[in-house]
Protein backbone atom coordinates (compact mmCIF):
# COMPACT_ATOMS: atom_id res chain seq x y z
CA UNK A 1 0.00 0.00 0.00
CA UNK A 2 1.62 3.32 -1.06
CA UNK A 3 2.30 5.67 1.80
CA UNK A 4 0.23 8.87 1.94
CA UNK A 5 2.37 12.00 1.56
CA UNK A 6 0.80 15.38 2.39
CA UNK A 7 0.51 17.50 -0.76
CA UNK A 8 0.90 14.51 -3.11
CA UNK A 9 -1.26 11.72 -4.47
CA UNK A 10 -0.21 8.32 -5.82
CA UNK A 11 -1.03 7.28 -9.41
CA UNK A 12 -1.21 3.46 -9.57
CA UNK A 13 -0.91 3.28 -13.37
CA UNK A 14 2.20 5.47 -13.51
CA UNK A 15 3.53 4.04 -10.21
CA UNK A 16 4.68 7.41 -8.91
CA UNK A 17 3.61 10.41 -6.79
CA UNK A 18 2.29 13.68 -8.22
CA UNK A 19 1.77 17.01 -6.43
CA UNK A 20 -1.85 18.03 -5.87
CA UNK A 21 -1.12 21.48 -7.32
CA UNK A 22 -2.29 21.90 -10.89
CA UNK A 23 -4.27 19.48 -13.08
CA UNK A 24 -4.14 15.79 -12.29
CA UNK A 25 -2.07 13.97 -14.99
CA UNK A 26 -4.35 12.41 -17.58
CA UNK A 27 -7.31 14.65 -16.72
CA UNK A 28 -9.02 17.14 -19.04
CA UNK A 29 -7.30 20.48 -18.52
CA UNK A 30 -10.36 22.35 -19.82
CA UNK A 31 -12.85 20.67 -17.55
CA UNK A 32 -15.80 22.75 -16.42
CA UNK A 33 -15.68 24.20 -12.91
CA UNK A 34 -18.58 23.41 -10.57
CA UNK A 35 -21.36 25.96 -10.64
CA UNK A 36 -21.93 25.78 -6.91
CA UNK A 37 -20.30 28.48 -4.81
CA UNK A 38 -18.97 25.88 -2.45
CA UNK A 39 -16.79 22.93 -3.46
CA UNK A 40 -17.12 21.14 -0.12
CA UNK A 41 -18.02 17.44 -0.14
CA UNK A 42 -21.79 17.03 -0.36
CA UNK A 43 -23.84 14.52 1.59
CA UNK A 44 -26.46 12.28 0.03
CA UNK A 45 -29.64 12.69 2.08
CA UNK A 46 -30.63 9.04 1.89
CA UNK A 47 -27.34 7.23 2.34
CA UNK A 48 -25.40 9.75 4.44
CA UNK A 49 -22.25 9.05 2.42
CA UNK A 50 -19.83 11.80 1.46
CA UNK A 51 -19.20 12.39 -2.25
CA UNK A 52 -17.41 15.08 -4.28
CA UNK A 53 -19.82 17.48 -5.98
CA UNK A 54 -17.18 19.07 -8.17
CA UNK A 55 -13.85 18.37 -9.82
CA UNK A 56 -11.68 21.10 -8.25
CA UNK A 57 -8.36 20.14 -6.69
CA UNK A 58 -9.44 21.35 -3.25
CA UNK A 59 -12.53 19.11 -3.39
CA UNK A 60 -10.48 16.04 -4.31
CA UNK A 61 -7.89 16.76 -1.62
CA UNK A 62 -10.58 17.17 1.05
CA UNK A 63 -12.38 14.02 -0.08
CA UNK A 64 -9.12 12.06 0.00
CA UNK A 65 -8.29 13.34 3.49
CA UNK A 66 -11.76 12.51 4.79
CA UNK A 67 -12.40 9.22 2.99
CA UNK A 68 -8.90 7.90 2.29
CA UNK A 69 -7.53 6.95 -1.13
CA UNK A 70 -10.76 5.27 -2.20
CA UNK A 71 -13.42 7.93 -2.82
CA UNK A 72 -17.15 7.33 -2.56
CA UNK A 73 -18.22 8.01 -6.16
CA UNK A 74 -21.72 7.54 -7.48
CA UNK A 75 -22.04 5.13 -10.43
CA UNK A 76 -25.59 4.93 -11.74
CA UNK A 77 -27.86 4.31 -8.77
CA UNK A 78 -25.27 2.58 -6.62
CA UNK A 79 -22.58 3.74 -4.22
CA UNK A 80 -19.15 2.23 -3.84
CA UNK A 81 -18.24 1.88 -0.17
CA UNK A 82 -15.68 0.36 2.16
CA UNK A 83 -16.63 -2.96 3.66
CA UNK A 84 -14.62 -2.22 6.82
CA UNK A 85 -16.47 1.08 7.25
CA UNK A 86 -19.85 -0.60 7.05
CA UNK A 87 -18.79 -3.22 9.61
CA UNK A 88 -17.56 -0.53 12.02
CA UNK A 89 -20.75 1.49 11.59
CA UNK A 90 -22.80 -1.60 12.40
CA UNK A 91 -20.74 -2.31 15.54
CA UNK A 92 -20.92 1.26 16.78
CA UNK A 93 -24.69 1.28 16.30
CA UNK A 94 -24.99 -1.42 19.03
CA UNK A 95 -23.21 -0.04 22.13
CA UNK A 96 -23.46 -1.22 25.72
CA UNK A 97 -23.95 1.35 28.50
CA UNK A 98 -23.45 0.94 32.26
CA UNK A 99 -24.04 3.26 35.18
CA UNK A 100 -22.00 3.17 38.43
CA UNK A 101 -23.39 3.46 41.94
CA UNK A 102 -22.25 6.08 44.46
CA UNK A 103 -20.77 8.37 41.81
CA UNK A 104 -23.39 11.14 41.97
CA UNK A 105 -22.03 14.68 41.65
CA UNK A 106 -18.38 13.61 41.27
CA UNK A 107 -17.72 14.27 37.56
CA UNK A 108 -20.05 16.99 36.28
CA UNK A 109 -17.19 19.52 36.27
CA UNK A 110 -14.36 17.68 34.49
CA UNK A 111 -13.21 14.18 33.58
CA UNK A 112 -9.88 12.79 32.36
CA UNK A 113 -7.93 9.52 32.19
CA UNK A 114 -4.23 9.51 33.04
CA UNK A 115 -1.76 6.60 33.18
CA UNK A 116 -0.11 5.85 36.52
CA UNK A 117 2.50 3.32 37.62
CA UNK A 118 1.26 0.99 40.35
CA UNK A 119 3.04 -1.75 42.31
CA UNK A 120 1.41 -5.13 41.59
CA UNK A 121 2.45 -8.76 42.32
CA UNK A 122 3.85 -8.86 38.78
CA UNK A 123 5.95 -5.77 39.40
CA UNK A 124 5.51 -2.13 38.53
CA UNK A 125 2.67 -1.85 36.00
CA UNK A 126 1.15 1.06 34.16
CA UNK A 127 -2.61 1.30 34.67
CA UNK A 128 -5.32 3.87 33.86
CA UNK A 129 -6.72 6.18 36.52
CA UNK A 130 -9.89 8.22 36.10
CA UNK A 131 -9.79 11.75 37.55
CA UNK A 132 -13.20 13.26 38.21
CA UNK A 133 -13.84 16.86 39.18
CA UNK A 134 -17.10 18.07 40.69
CA UNK A 135 -18.80 21.46 40.67
CA UNK A 136 -18.17 21.55 44.42
CA UNK A 137 -14.38 21.49 44.02
CA UNK A 138 -13.90 17.81 44.88
CA UNK A 139 -11.22 15.96 42.90
CA UNK A 140 -11.73 12.16 43.07
CA UNK A 141 -9.52 9.29 41.87
CA UNK A 142 -10.60 5.93 40.48
CA UNK A 143 -8.65 2.93 39.20
CA UNK A 144 -10.18 1.52 36.00
CA UNK A 145 -10.06 -2.18 35.12
CA UNK A 146 -8.99 -5.34 36.92
CA UNK A 147 -5.92 -3.63 38.37
CA UNK A 148 -8.24 -2.21 41.03
CA UNK A 149 -8.39 -5.66 42.63
CA UNK A 150 -4.90 -4.97 44.02
CA UNK A 151 -6.21 -2.02 46.07
CA UNK A 152 -6.31 -3.15 49.70
CA UNK A 153 -8.62 -0.30 50.76
CA UNK A 154 -10.29 0.33 47.41
CA UNK A 155 -14.09 0.50 47.15
CA UNK A 156 -15.62 -1.07 44.06
CA UNK A 157 -18.47 0.85 42.45
CA UNK A 158 -21.26 -1.53 41.53
CA UNK A 159 -22.44 -1.25 37.94
CA UNK A 160 -25.79 -1.83 36.28
CA UNK A 161 -26.49 -2.00 32.58
CA UNK A 162 -28.83 0.65 31.21
CA UNK A 163 -28.52 -0.29 27.51
CA UNK A 164 -29.40 -2.50 25.76
CA UNK A 165 -32.45 -3.48 27.72
CA UNK A 166 -33.63 -7.06 27.61
CA UNK A 167 -34.65 -8.03 24.08
CA UNK A 168 -33.71 -4.64 22.62
CA UNK A 169 -30.59 -5.61 20.68
CA UNK A 170 -28.72 -8.49 19.13
CA UNK A 171 -25.73 -7.34 21.20
CA UNK A 172 -27.21 -9.43 24.04
CA UNK A 173 -25.52 -12.42 22.41
CA UNK A 174 -22.02 -11.01 22.74
CA UNK A 175 -22.36 -8.64 25.70
CA UNK A 176 -19.22 -8.41 27.81
CA UNK A 177 -18.99 -7.69 31.54
CA UNK A 178 -18.74 -4.02 32.52
CA UNK A 179 -15.43 -2.30 33.15
CA UNK A 180 -14.57 -2.48 36.90
CA UNK A 181 -14.25 0.87 38.67
CA UNK A 182 -12.51 1.21 42.06
CA UNK A 183 -12.57 4.36 44.15
CA UNK A 184 -9.44 5.13 46.19
CA UNK A 185 -10.84 6.29 49.58
CA UNK A 186 -7.98 8.54 50.68
CA UNK A 187 -7.12 9.86 47.22
CA UNK A 188 -9.12 13.06 46.92
CA UNK A 189 -8.55 16.79 47.15
CA UNK A 190 -10.89 19.67 47.94
CA UNK A 191 -10.10 22.73 45.80
CA UNK A 192 -11.17 26.32 46.28
CA UNK A 193 -14.19 26.33 43.92
CA UNK A 194 -15.93 24.40 41.14
CA UNK A 195 -13.53 22.38 38.96
CA UNK A 196 -13.90 23.58 35.37
CA UNK A 197 -11.26 21.57 33.50
CA UNK A 198 -8.84 18.63 33.84
CA UNK A 199 -6.33 18.12 31.04
CA UNK A 200 -3.17 16.09 30.43
CA UNK A 201 -0.73 17.08 27.68
CA UNK A 202 -1.33 15.08 24.53
CA UNK A 203 1.43 14.01 22.15
CA UNK A 204 1.29 14.04 18.35
CA UNK A 205 -0.12 10.74 17.10
CA UNK A 206 2.19 8.23 15.46
CA UNK A 207 1.13 4.83 14.13
CA UNK A 208 4.48 3.44 15.30
CA UNK A 209 4.31 4.95 18.78
CA UNK A 210 4.87 2.74 21.79
CA UNK A 211 2.76 2.94 24.94
CA UNK A 212 3.28 6.29 26.59
CA UNK A 213 5.03 6.80 29.86
CA UNK A 214 3.39 8.27 32.92
CA UNK A 215 2.28 11.86 32.32
CA UNK A 216 4.61 14.39 33.91
CA UNK A 217 1.67 16.45 35.17
CA UNK A 218 -2.07 17.00 34.90
CA UNK A 219 -3.61 20.46 34.57
CA UNK A 220 -6.60 21.34 36.77
CA UNK A 221 -8.50 24.64 36.78
CA UNK A 222 -11.23 26.00 39.03
CA UNK A 223 -14.06 28.27 37.96
CA UNK A 224 -13.89 30.83 40.75
CA UNK A 225 -16.72 32.37 42.75
CA UNK A 226 -18.33 35.74 43.45
CA UNK A 227 -15.58 36.45 46.01
CA UNK A 228 -12.47 35.43 44.05
CA UNK A 229 -11.42 34.30 40.60
CA UNK A 230 -10.37 30.95 39.23
CA UNK A 231 -7.04 29.22 39.82
CA UNK A 232 -4.65 26.98 37.91
CA UNK A 233 -3.34 23.84 39.61
CA UNK A 234 -0.91 21.11 38.61
CA UNK A 235 -1.14 17.51 39.81
CA UNK A 236 2.27 15.84 39.95
CA UNK A 237 1.75 12.06 40.17
CA UNK A 238 3.40 9.81 42.73
CA UNK A 239 5.58 7.22 41.06
CA UNK A 240 4.97 4.40 41.76
CA UNK A 241 1.56 4.28 43.42
CA UNK A 242 1.31 1.96 46.46
CA UNK A 243 -2.06 0.11 46.50
CA UNK A 244 -1.48 -1.17 50.06
CA UNK A 245 -1.45 2.23 51.74
CA UNK A 246 -4.49 3.25 53.80
CA UNK A 247 -3.86 6.94 53.05
CA UNK A 248 -3.53 6.43 49.33
CA UNK A 249 -3.03 9.36 47.01
CA UNK A 250 -1.96 9.61 43.38
CA UNK A 251 -0.13 12.90 43.48
CA UNK A 252 0.42 16.32 44.98
CA UNK A 253 -1.70 19.28 43.83
CA UNK A 254 0.13 22.62 43.53
CA UNK A 255 -1.44 26.04 42.98
CA UNK A 256 0.44 27.57 40.02
CA UNK A 257 -1.50 30.77 39.32
CA UNK A 258 -4.60 32.65 40.43
CA UNK A 259 -6.80 35.05 38.46
CA UNK A 260 -9.31 37.75 39.26
CA UNK A 261 -11.51 36.34 36.51
CA UNK A 262 -13.67 33.29 35.88
CA UNK A 263 -11.80 30.39 34.26
CA UNK A 264 -14.18 28.53 31.97
CA UNK A 265 -11.76 26.22 30.18
CA UNK A 266 -8.08 25.36 29.66
CA UNK A 267 -5.72 23.21 27.58
CA UNK A 268 -2.10 21.99 27.75
CA UNK A 269 0.63 22.41 25.17
CA UNK A 270 2.33 19.23 23.98
CA UNK A 271 5.46 21.22 23.05
CA UNK A 272 6.09 23.38 26.10
CA UNK A 273 5.39 23.25 29.80
CA UNK A 274 2.57 25.75 29.52
CA UNK A 275 -1.19 25.98 29.49
CA UNK A 276 -3.76 28.34 28.03
CA UNK A 277 -6.82 29.34 30.05
CA UNK A 278 -10.07 30.84 28.80
CA UNK A 279 -11.66 33.48 31.03
CA UNK A 280 -14.44 36.04 30.95
CA UNK A 281 -11.81 38.61 29.92
CA UNK A 282 -9.97 36.67 27.23
CA UNK A 283 -7.23 34.04 27.03
CA UNK A 284 -3.88 33.86 28.82
CA UNK A 285 -0.81 31.62 28.71
CA UNK A 286 0.44 30.24 32.01
CA UNK A 287 3.99 29.00 32.48
CA UNK A 288 3.49 25.91 34.64
CA UNK A 289 7.04 26.07 36.03
CA UNK A 290 7.08 29.61 37.41
CA UNK A 291 3.40 30.64 37.24
CA UNK A 292 4.04 33.58 34.89
CA UNK A 293 0.88 34.80 33.12
CA UNK A 294 0.92 36.33 29.61
CA UNK A 295 -2.34 37.48 28.03
CA UNK A 296 -2.72 36.49 24.38
CA UNK A 297 -5.96 38.33 23.73
CA UNK A 298 -8.62 40.37 25.51
CA UNK A 299 -12.28 40.27 24.61
CA UNK A 300 -15.65 41.28 25.99
CA UNK A 301 -16.98 37.81 25.19
CA UNK A 302 -16.18 34.84 27.45
CA UNK A 303 -13.85 32.10 26.16
CA UNK A 304 -15.80 28.86 26.71
CA UNK A 305 -13.74 26.32 24.71
CA UNK A 306 -10.06 26.00 23.79
CA UNK A 307 -7.74 23.64 21.95
CA UNK A 308 -4.00 23.93 21.30
CA UNK A 309 -2.95 23.20 17.75
CA UNK A 310 -0.62 20.20 17.55
CA UNK A 311 2.21 22.50 16.47
CA UNK A 312 1.86 24.43 19.72
CA UNK A 313 2.00 27.71 17.77
CA UNK A 314 -1.69 28.52 17.89
CA UNK A 315 -4.80 28.08 20.00
CA UNK A 316 -8.39 27.69 18.85
CA UNK A 317 -10.72 29.70 21.08
CA UNK A 318 -14.50 29.41 21.06
CA UNK A 319 -16.38 32.42 22.43
CA UNK A 320 -19.77 32.95 24.02
CA UNK A 321 -20.88 35.06 21.03
CA UNK A 322 -20.25 32.10 18.68
CA UNK A 323 -16.93 33.20 17.16
CA UNK A 324 -14.06 30.70 16.81
CA UNK A 325 -10.70 32.49 16.71
CA UNK A 326 -7.20 31.26 15.88
CA UNK A 327 -4.72 32.95 18.23
CA UNK A 328 -0.98 32.96 17.48
CA UNK A 329 0.92 32.43 20.73
CA UNK A 330 4.48 32.34 19.34
CA UNK A 331 5.31 35.98 19.97
CA UNK A 332 4.49 35.79 23.68
CA UNK A 333 2.88 39.20 24.20
CA UNK A 334 3.12 40.74 27.64
CA UNK A 335 0.32 41.19 30.12
CA UNK A 336 -0.25 44.84 29.14
CA UNK A 337 -3.29 45.42 26.91
CA UNK A 338 -1.40 48.18 25.09
CA UNK A 339 0.94 45.61 23.53
CA UNK A 340 -1.87 43.58 21.97
CA UNK A 341 -3.08 44.30 18.43
CA UNK A 342 -6.56 45.73 18.10
CA UNK A 343 -9.12 44.11 15.79
CA UNK A 344 -12.76 44.74 15.02
CA UNK A 345 -14.47 41.39 14.44
CA UNK A 346 -18.03 40.86 13.17
CA UNK A 347 -20.26 38.84 15.49
CA UNK A 348 -21.62 36.92 12.49
CA UNK A 349 -20.35 36.54 8.91
CA UNK A 350 -23.43 38.30 7.51
CA UNK A 351 -22.59 41.45 9.49
CA UNK A 352 -18.98 41.86 8.40
CA UNK A 353 -19.82 44.72 5.98
CA UNK A 354 -22.21 46.46 8.36
CA UNK A 355 -20.30 48.93 10.50
CA UNK A 356 -23.32 51.08 11.28
CA UNK A 357 -24.31 49.10 14.36
CA UNK A 358 -21.76 48.55 17.15
CA UNK A 359 -23.94 45.80 18.56
CA UNK A 360 -22.97 43.55 15.64
CA UNK A 361 -19.24 44.00 16.11
CA UNK A 362 -16.90 43.32 18.97
CA UNK A 363 -13.34 44.32 19.75
CA UNK A 364 -10.45 41.90 20.14
CA UNK A 365 -7.00 42.88 21.38
CA UNK A 366 -4.55 40.13 20.51
CA UNK A 367 -2.44 38.39 17.91
CA UNK A 368 -5.25 36.76 15.97
CA UNK A 369 -5.91 36.08 12.30
CA UNK A 370 -9.18 37.84 11.35
CA UNK A 371 -9.43 35.81 8.14
CA UNK A 372 -9.04 32.59 10.15
CA UNK A 373 -12.25 33.18 12.03
CA UNK A 374 -15.51 31.28 11.73
CA UNK A 375 -18.80 31.40 13.54
CA UNK A 376 -21.21 29.01 15.21
CA UNK A 377 -24.91 29.97 15.47
CA UNK A 378 -24.75 30.27 19.28
CA UNK A 379 -22.18 30.10 22.10
CA UNK A 380 -19.39 27.61 21.44
CA UNK A 381 -19.69 24.61 23.74
CA UNK A 382 -16.76 22.39 22.72
CA UNK A 383 -13.73 22.37 20.39
CA UNK A 384 -11.83 19.22 19.43
CA UNK A 385 -9.00 19.12 16.89
CA UNK A 386 -8.19 15.91 15.04
CA UNK A 387 -4.66 14.51 15.20
CA UNK A 388 -4.65 12.39 12.04
CA UNK A 389 -5.45 15.52 10.01
CA UNK A 390 -4.24 18.40 12.11
CA UNK A 391 -6.01 21.07 10.03
CA UNK A 392 -9.44 19.66 10.89
CA UNK A 393 -11.42 20.36 14.06
CA UNK A 394 -14.89 19.68 15.44
CA UNK A 395 -16.99 22.37 17.06
CA UNK A 396 -20.35 22.36 18.84
CA UNK A 397 -22.56 25.22 19.96
CA UNK A 398 -25.44 25.76 22.35
CA UNK A 399 -28.12 25.44 19.69
CA UNK A 400 -27.35 21.77 18.99
CA UNK A 401 -25.01 22.37 16.03
CA UNK A 402 -21.96 20.13 15.56
CA UNK A 403 -19.71 20.86 12.59
CA UNK A 404 -16.37 19.82 11.08
CA UNK A 405 -14.05 22.57 9.82
CA UNK A 406 -10.83 22.84 7.84
CA UNK A 407 -8.63 25.65 9.21
CA UNK A 408 -7.28 26.31 5.72
CA UNK A 409 -10.77 27.00 4.32
CA UNK A 410 -12.73 28.52 7.16
CA UNK A 411 -14.23 31.15 4.87
CA UNK A 412 -16.09 28.46 2.95
CA UNK A 413 -17.92 27.18 5.98
CA UNK A 414 -18.03 23.70 7.53
CA UNK A 415 -17.04 20.54 5.67
CA UNK A 416 -19.62 18.40 7.46
CA UNK A 417 -22.58 18.81 9.82
CA UNK A 418 -23.95 16.33 12.34
CA UNK A 419 -27.70 16.42 12.90
CA UNK A 420 -29.74 15.37 15.92
CA UNK A 421 -27.75 16.82 18.83
CA UNK A 422 -29.88 18.51 21.52
CA UNK A 423 -28.37 21.47 23.39
CA UNK A 424 -29.81 24.88 24.24
CA UNK A 425 -27.59 26.36 26.95
CA UNK A 426 -25.26 23.69 28.37
CA UNK A 427 -21.46 23.33 28.28
CA UNK A 428 -21.52 19.76 26.84
CA UNK A 429 -18.25 18.19 25.65
CA UNK A 430 -17.56 16.22 22.47
CA UNK A 431 -15.38 13.10 22.19
CA UNK A 432 -13.84 11.10 19.36
CA UNK A 433 -12.72 7.48 19.20
CA UNK A 434 -8.97 6.72 19.03
CA UNK A 435 -9.09 6.09 15.25
CA UNK A 436 -10.97 9.40 14.77
CA UNK A 437 -13.75 7.78 12.76
CA UNK A 438 -16.61 8.64 15.13
CA UNK A 439 -17.74 11.60 17.24
CA UNK A 440 -19.82 11.02 20.37
CA UNK A 441 -21.79 13.30 22.68
CA UNK A 442 -24.57 13.35 25.22
CA UNK A 443 -27.51 15.74 24.97
CA UNK A 444 -29.85 17.76 27.14
CA UNK A 445 -32.55 15.21 26.33
CA UNK A 446 -30.48 12.60 28.29
CA UNK A 447 -29.67 10.82 25.02
CA UNK A 448 -26.39 9.37 23.80
CA UNK A 449 -25.47 9.88 20.14
CA UNK A 450 -22.60 8.87 17.87
CA UNK A 451 -21.95 9.96 14.29
CA UNK A 452 -19.58 8.84 11.55
CA UNK A 453 -17.15 11.77 11.19
CA UNK A 454 -16.64 11.31 7.46
CA UNK A 455 -20.22 10.84 6.31
CA UNK A 456 -22.05 12.72 9.07
CA UNK A 457 -24.43 9.79 9.47
CA UNK A 458 -26.11 9.38 12.87
CA UNK A 459 -25.38 5.79 13.96
CA UNK A 460 -26.88 5.63 17.45
CA UNK A 461 -29.44 7.69 19.34
CA UNK A 462 -31.06 6.53 22.58
CA UNK A 463 -32.09 8.02 25.91
CA UNK A 464 -29.79 6.20 28.34
CA UNK A 465 -28.75 8.78 30.97
CA UNK A 466 -30.58 9.72 34.16
CA UNK A 467 -29.40 13.33 33.69
CA UNK A 468 -27.64 15.01 30.80
CA UNK A 469 -23.87 14.34 30.70
CA UNK A 470 -21.62 17.39 30.86
CA UNK A 471 -18.16 15.81 30.66
CA UNK A 472 -16.74 13.10 28.42
CA UNK A 473 -13.48 11.30 27.71
CA UNK A 474 -12.83 8.36 25.42
CA UNK A 475 -10.56 5.34 25.61
CA UNK A 476 -9.53 2.24 23.72
CA UNK A 477 -9.68 -1.37 24.81
CA UNK A 478 -6.57 -3.33 23.82
CA UNK A 479 -4.18 -3.62 26.74
CA UNK A 480 -1.76 -0.68 27.02
CA UNK A 481 -1.77 3.10 27.33
CA UNK A 482 -1.58 5.60 24.49
CA UNK A 483 -2.25 9.28 24.04
CA UNK A 484 -4.94 9.93 21.44
CA UNK A 485 -8.00 12.06 20.88
CA UNK A 486 -9.61 14.25 23.53
CA UNK A 487 -7.93 12.70 26.55
CA UNK A 488 -5.34 10.17 27.69
CA UNK A 489 -6.34 6.95 25.96
CA UNK A 490 -5.84 3.45 27.25
CA UNK A 491 -6.42 -0.13 26.15
CA UNK A 492 -7.45 -2.73 28.72
CA UNK A 493 -8.16 -6.43 28.87
CA UNK A 494 -11.59 -6.49 27.27
CA UNK A 495 -10.64 -6.89 23.58
CA UNK A 496 -10.66 -4.78 20.43
CA UNK A 497 -13.16 -2.12 21.50
CA UNK A 498 -13.24 1.53 22.43
CA UNK A 499 -15.26 3.19 25.11
CA UNK A 500 -16.33 6.55 26.48
CA UNK A 501 -16.79 7.80 30.05
CA UNK A 502 -19.58 10.30 30.69
CA UNK A 503 -19.90 12.43 33.81
CA UNK A 504 -23.24 13.86 34.94
CA UNK A 505 -24.97 14.95 38.11
CA UNK A 506 -26.53 11.50 38.19
CA UNK A 507 -23.15 9.76 38.24
CA UNK A 508 -20.59 8.11 35.97
CA UNK A 509 -21.56 6.14 32.86
CA UNK A 510 -19.40 3.95 30.64
CA UNK A 511 -20.21 3.07 27.02
CA UNK A 512 -18.45 0.31 25.13
CA UNK A 513 -18.53 0.75 21.35
CA UNK A 514 -17.66 -2.53 19.64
Amino acid sequence: MPKEIPGFYYDEEKNRYFPVKGPIPGSNSTRKQPSSASSMPATDATSGRCRPNGSSISTLVQARELDGNALHLRTGKKWTCHFETEILNNQVSQPQVWSYDETDHVAEGALEIIPINMITPEGETQIPALLAGSIHGLLSFYVVGKAGEHLVYGVKSMSSRVWPQNGESESEKWAKPPVPLWRIPGAFHRLSSDISRIRSPRKPYSVTSTPCSTASYTLITTLGSDRFGGSVFVLNPVDPFDPHSRNSYLGVVHNVASFNYTIWTADCSSKKNQAVVGTNRGAALVDLENGKVSWVFHSGSDVLAQQFELSGNGVLCGLRNGAILTVDVREGPGASSARLRKHLIPCTPSNKNDRSSTRKWFKINGNIHPTSTTYMPKSVSSLLSLQLYDQYFLASSMDGSIKLYDQRLLGRGPLQSYEGHVNTHTHIQLGVDPSEKFVVSGGEDHSLRVWNIRSGKLLFEKKVFSSYPLTLCTQTDEGSTQERGSCMQYLHEQGNCWGSWHGSRGGLFYTRWC
